[in-house]
Order: C-alpha cells, then structure tokens, then sequence
C-alpha cells in the first residue's frame, strides 16, 4: 500500500507544479524586463495559490483608489492544511489567545513595495514565492511564510504608469533621460501621499489600519520591509545601525546578525557588494522594522540600490549599469535567504518570542492619563488597533514622573485611562509611552520623541507601581433633544470632534458664532472658543432645531439649550466678542515647491477627520487672480521663492490687506521672513556660539564631523511651549503647549501682530535630543503667531501640527487658524 500511493503522490504532485508558471511565462515577459502593474501582480499570485497546494491568497481591504490589498500564506501542504492551528499555538505561547502551545512552526512576513517608486521589491515578490515552491520547499516543511506583494499599490501604480508612459525604447540608461526623473509627487507615498513606512505605529492610513488587523491575528517571527535607496549605493541588510531602542533583547541583537552572515554568503559567492550597521537604525517605534521588532519579531530593513531613479536601467556614478533585473535578484536572494535561517532555528525563534513576551521589566508599570475626553477616546481608538489592554480608574491619587512638570509629582485619577506593561504587549506599551527614549547616539534618521501623552495633551504620570484599573469610562453623552424655544444652543470647543461639527454645521449651511470671552448662562460657564447657534441667526431655516440637534447627536456632543440670549455675566448673545464664523472658501497650494508629505497630510486632514471642502491649487497654476474666490490661503511645508516671485508676492499681500488669510506652515512661513510690511524675523541658532568653538573655526576632524554637526541638531524632540489662551488661535488649550518641533528653524518674536505660542527664555525639551548649539538658538522664539497685514493676517504655525497625522492635540491649532483668527464675517 505505502509502495502505491508514494509514486502516485509524486506523480500528482509534478503533475500540479507543472501547471505553475513562473512570473514570466505567466506575464509573458521576462521579468525585469517591464515593470509589473499591480492588477498582473495579484493575477500570478492568483494562479500559483489556484495551482499549488502550497499556497492560499486572499485579501485584506482596498485602497483609496480601490486597489487590492493582499497576502499570500506560503508553507508545506501538510501546514497549509493546518494553518489556523499553527497561527493559534502561535498566539497561545504570547499570551494573545487563551490556552497553552509550544509552536513547532516559524512565522516569516515579507513586505514588499510599501514605497510605491521603490519597484523592483513587487518583481521579487513574484521571484521569490515561485522559487519557494519549486526549489526551496523543505524550508517550507517547518516555517509559514507570508507575503505582502505591494503593502502601497496605488503608489506603485502611479509609477508604474508614469514609467510605461515616458521610457523611451529600448529603455535609456542616462541619467538625462526622461524616464529617469519623475514629477512631483513621484511614486513613494499612497494616495493620500503618505510615506508608508513611518505609519506602522500612527495608523492614519487605510492600509495600515487594515494591514495591523492581520498581522495581529499571525504575530510573526520575523518580518521583513524591502526598500530601494540611491543608485549609487551598495545592497544594505541587517544588522542594523545604532541607536537600537533599550528593549531590543540581545537575542533581537544576535540574530539580525545570523541573517546578515548568510546573506553576505551569497553576496560574496556573487559579487555583490552590501553594507551592514550603518544609516538604518532601530528606534523610531513607526517602521517596518522597528514596530516588528517592538512586537517581539526581528524586524529588518533591506535596501537596493535604484528607487524611483533607476527605471529598467540607469548608468551609475560608478561607472556601471545597474538594472532591474539586478535589483531583483538581490531582493530575491535576501528574501529566501531570510526564510533559509528562519527554518534553520526554528525552535529558537520561536522559544525566544514566547520570552519577549513574558518578560516584561520596564521601570514604569503603569500610565495613567486624565484630560480632554475627546482626546481619551482617540487614544483609545489607537490602542485598539493594536490590540492594547487599558483600563479606567477614578478618584485615586497617582503618583510618580509627571509629563507636565518633567519630574516627580502626583495627580488625582477623575476618570482616568491607565495602560499598563503587564500584559503582552507590555514592551510596545513601554515604547509609545515613555516620556523619555535613551538614545545609545544622537545621529538618527528619524525622530526621537513621540511620548504618546504629550502627542494627545494629556495630564499623565508614570507610575513605577502597578496601578489596578477595574472602572469603566464615565459616559458623559446624553443624546440631545430639540429645543424650539430656546435662543439657541451653547456647545463646547476644545477638540477635534468638536471641530468636525462645527464643519458639518457649515456644510448645512446653519449660521454659527464663537465666543472671544467666557460665557456664563443659567449658572453654567462656557470657555472662549465656545460655539454658539443662535435661533436669530437662523430664522429662514425652517429646521433649524432638527438639524442642530441630528448633527450634534451624530458627533455626539452636547448641547446647552439657553432659553435667553441674556448672560448671567456680560457676554450676551448679541455681544460684539461674540464673532460670526465665516463659511471659510479655502485653497491650498501643491505641486512643484511644496511638500508632497505635508500637502497630503493637510489634504487627508480636510477629507478624513475635519471632513470640510477644499480647492487644492497647483503651484504651476497659481495666480494672484484666483485668490478673489478664497478666504484662506493654507501653504504646506514648502520652499516658494519660485513660485512667490517679486510680482505674484505684491499680490498676494494686496490681497491680504484686503483681507485675506495666509496660513504658513513649517518652511512655507520663510516667505514672509524679513519681507516688507511683515514682522517675522528669522534668528539664527549660530548666534550665541563661541567664536572660540572649533566648529566655527572649522578645526573639527573629518571623522567627527557627523557627530559633531548633531548640536546644530534638533530630531524631532518635544518642547514645553507658552501659549496665549486669550488669543482665537489657541481657543481650547490652556496656557502650556508641548509641541513637535522637527528642526532647529528659529524665529524672533513678532514685533507686531501676536505671539500666540512662544519659547520664553531658556528653551526646555520634555523628550528627544535637541542639540546644545541649536536648542540654545530658541531662547525667546515663535513657535505660533499671527501677523496683521491690513484687513488680513498671516498665520505661522513653525512647528507642523499635522506632521504624519499623529499629533492630536495640535490640530485644533490649525482648524482654530482656518475659523477664528481674524475671522471676517463676510467672504471677501
């Protein structure tokens, strides 16, 4: 019997491989001879899961264009046949899933493509699944492997597209050519031009968001993020560079190492050249890589030299051609290296993973949170997506590191969140909250801060005591009902919920005012900001109760229904302080001069979270002509002398002092640096130095110079920020700000206008490194102002608040700027 069904198996099974195409007969092509769009790269993953009993592939969501997301779950047939059992034992060793397991299987993932202009990566996704199941199939025997072909395909595509559309043929290997150079935004970010791979830990995006759900259901061991840089660079892989975050176990360390031994093996035996622990470290919690590795895998990083510069074949510094078909051998021969070594410690891994998460030693136990509750609930929502415990306290003394204060302190819990580090994911828990990251090097490549209380403007304390957390939230909204003889309604403003429902208000066309005072009605006190909906204002609207009270209830939030416009103290109603808000027309500026990451976030913002309409106007259209049908005028993070030329800068500033409003943000504000009739005075952070300083009497080595260039640094660190309450711009915060500051960009205070949020002598960093030379340079600086120009005014928002989508409590800035600085009741 065992003699029959053994060559009948064989011969079953060559038969079945021998309906698997490779990639290119299934394409048609050779592969790297054309760049695979997205729709032909699902189709062959469709038809090796259709034909191999080694392979099942299915979808996780849609992109904003519509795209397919998917992955494809690569092992013996034995373990495909068993795969919910092996993710289950898999999630039981960690704690994630009730029940006892010892795992007996490696869990790979591979991401391929999150850069949609970094191409070659989707080519070797192909490469290598159709490799793994025709000539590596016994690595499969003890490892799964799963495989994200585009984690971005709607970036892809817009290269892809963009690139078929201009190469010449044969393809131009000049760096002149066309084919070489792509035109703003290029390809790397989503449609949203979101860069990807600095989302993992934020989930602003749809991809992440739908992405995290099935990487917590597998929890892999290793996972993999494949990258494209310069052409001119050799092939990078782990181990990776310093800094590496404190919790990355010695194990994490070793094995990266493991990884890069074998990888340099076939590298060698090629010819290849590579680099390793250099550039590309592990600490910023938002990678690819990094929030991996915080969930207990060992996350890497891969780089190929090409990019969006390279198309099918381009003509390097160094004298050679580097072509497609390299860049995907090299991801190719990486990828199944990886899965190699995987296979090869089975049982390491995977006994190593099961410690990651059962041994949680962090110094702080427990955070504990109270403020905003808008603010809560957004954090919450975060938590949840990656699958975070927390729990609620109420009326209990906390005591320990005070995120105000930036020492020890205490805090009475009303209604308080607390996340603690005694559970799974404890480590991950201790990265996004810590107030402070150790840093083993100041040079990074990315931010060091991100403190998720200070992210939220959260009153917090860690806690070095495990704080019980057994209450539910207090629920503190009644849906309201309507109202029809009151004067109108009083609402709330210090959130970006409450910014949402003033934007539905205005797209229903109802009538709204905001209060420049504080507000007292029938013994109940408003704070400035407040929106008030008057019946008077309303009078035509026949519905006016109905719609109030729907949308409100939608937004959950909650009205105060005045049966008189009459205040127990001042502020009436009808009280000048009491301002229309303009039904705001707004334009924002993008293309050729502009971010294409801070367009895209201001973008997303309008369309996903604020939910309000917007002209988006590309700099190479843009003319003083237009601004007549706009109220505001946002500019994105951006470099404008060529667009704001002598000419079309005296117009946009006639246009202001007529009264219209520019809203400048990160480098845009440098426009109106030093221009006449504004007062914003650029102040340079070299001004203090000692003229005794080797640096400035360039006598620093060559070798030290990386290192001692960080004092002119600041990498994204979190400073404590005085804000003016009274003024419109900062209506919903109290007197203390920490803000996000991602450069050493420093400006004077404003000479006129109004200084709404400022550093005020000595500059102090809660979180981050901020070199000596240039946190010195903020003595006395704007951080937020508004500049008068006739009618109008000029916002400077310098420290981006919509920077990635992450930082919640500064978004009010931004909508409190488009609304109610300088708001003139009446369109222009």
């Amino acid at each position: 019997m065992t003699k029959f069904f053994t060559p009948l198996f064989l011969v079953l099974s060559s038969f079945l491989f021998a309906q698997v195409q490779s990639p290119s007969e299934f394409l048609e092509y050779e592969l790297g001879s054309q760049f695979t769009r997205n729709a032909d790269v699902v189709n062959y993953f469709k038809h090796v899961a259709e034909n191999s009993d080694m392979v099942t592939f299915q979808g996780y969501g849609k992109t904003n264009e519509r795209r397919s997301l998917t992955y494809a779950v690569v092992s013996s047939p034995q373990n495909i046949l068993n795969l919910e059992t092996i993710r289950a034992n898999n999630l039981k060793s960690i704690g994630l899933q009730s029940g006892e397991a010892n795992p007996k299987h490696a869990i790979v993932w591979m991401s391929y493509n999150v850069h949609g202009n970094e191409a070659s990566s989707t080519e070797a996704a192909m490469a290598t699944l159709y490799q793994l199941i025709t000539e590596k199939k016994d690595w499969l025997e003890n490892t799964v492997v799963i495989i994200d072909p585009s984690v971005n395909p709607d970036g892809r595509d817009r290269y892809v597209n963009w690139y078929n559309q201009v190469k010449a043929t044969p393809y131009n290997p000049s760096q002149d050519a066309t084919e070489h150079s792509e035109p703003w935004p290029g390809g790397r970010p989503n449609h949203y031009l979101f860069d990807l791979n600095r989302d993992w830990a934020w989930a602003s995006q749809i991809e992440t968001r739908q992405r995290l759900k099935i990487y917590n259901q597998w929890m892999p061991h290793v996972h993999v993020d494949f990258h494209e840089q310069g052409i001119n660079e050799p092939y990078y892989f782990a181990p990776a560079a310093e800094p590496y975050h404190e919790i990355i176990t010695p194990f994490q360390r070793e094995f990266q190492h493991q990884i890069g031994k074998n990888h340099a093996k076939y590298f060698d035996e090629n010819g290849w050249l590579f680099f390793t622990r250099e550039r590309f470290d592990l600490l910023y919690p938002s990678y690819g890589d990094t929030y991996p590795i915080y969930m207990g895998a060992i996350g890497m990083t891969y780089e190929q030299a090409g990019h969006g510069f390279a198309g099918l074949g381009i003509n390097t510094d160094e004298g050679f051609e580097l072509t497609l078909k390299d860049r995907i051998a090299h991801h190719t021969t990486t990828g199944l290296s990886t899965v190699e070594v995987a296979s090869r410690n089975t049982e390491e891994l995977t006994s190593e993973f099961k410690k990651f998460f059962n041994n949680q030693s962090s110094k702080y136990k427990s955070y504990v949170l109270k403020g905003n509750s808008d603010n809560i609930n957004a954090l919450t929502e975060l938590l949840d997506l990656h699958e975070i415990k927390y729990g609620f306290i109420n009326g209990k003394t906390v005591t320990g590191y005070s995120y105000t204060d930036a020492k020890q302190g205490s805090m009475k819990a009303e209604n308080a969140l607390v996340v603690s580090t005694n559970q799974p994911k404890g480590k991950m828990v201790q990265v996004l909250f810590e107030p402070q990251t150790k840093l083993s090097t100041p040079v990074t490549y990315d931010i060091t801060a991100w403190s998720l209380p200070y992210a939220y403007g959260l009153e917090a304390v860690a806690s070095t005591s495990l704080v019980s957390a057994n209450d539910t939230p207090k629920s503190i909204f009644k849906t309201n009902t309507e109202a029809s003889t009151a004067a109108g309604y009083i609402a709330k403003w210090n959130s970006m919920d409450d910014a949402s429902f003033l934007a539905d208000l205005l797209k229903h066309d109802i009538r709204v005012r905001f209060s420049e005072k504080k507000l007292n009605f029938n013994g109940n006190t408003f704070d400035r900001g407040s929106l008030i909906i008057t019946r008077s204002d309303n009078k035509s609207n026949t519905e006016f109760d109905a719609i109030v009270n729907r949308l409100a209830n939608n937004h959950k939030r909650t009205l105060y229904a005045s049966q008189t416009s009459f205040a127990d103290t001042l502020t009436d109603f009808g009280s000048p302080d009491i301002k229309l808000i303009n039904k705001q027309r707004i334009a924002v500026l993008q293309g050729n001069g502009t971010s294409s990451l801070s367009y895209g976030a201001i973008w997303h913002f309008f369309e996903q979270q604020l939910q309000y309409p917007i002209t988006s106007i590309n700099t190479e259209d843009f003319n003083a002509d237009m601004l007549q049908r706009y109220d505001v005028l946002v500019m994105p993070n951006g470099w404008y002398r060529s667009v704001l030329k002598d000419e079309t800068f005296s117009e946009l500033k006639n246009w202001i002092q007529k009264g219209g409003k520019v809203i400048a943000i990160g480098s845009a504000v440098r426009s109106f640096e030093g221009r006449n009739g504004f007062s914003l005075k650029e102040k340079s952070t070299l001004e203090s130095a000692d003229s005794n300083d080797e640096a400035k009497q360039n006598l620093t080595p060559y070798d030290a110079r990386e290192l001692e260039s960080t004092k002119n640094l600041i990498t994204g660190s979190i400073f404590k920020v005085k804000m003016d309450s009274s003024h419109p711009m900062a209506f919903g915060y109290d007197d203390t700000y920490f803000s996000l500051k991602l450069g050493d960009q420093a400006y004077s205070f404003l000479d006129s206008g109004y200084n709404v949020g400022y550093i005020k002598g000595a500059a102090e960093n809660v979180s981050g490194f901020a070199g000596a030379t240039a946190k010195e340079g903020l003595t006395d600086t704007l951080v937020f102002g508004e500049d008068r120009v006739g009618r109008g005014s000029v916002v400077y928002i310098i420290d981006d608040v919509l920077f990635r989508s992450f930082w919640q409590n500064g978004k009010l800035l931004f909508v409190n700027s488009l609304f109610f600085v300088n708001n003139n009741a009446f369109t222009l």
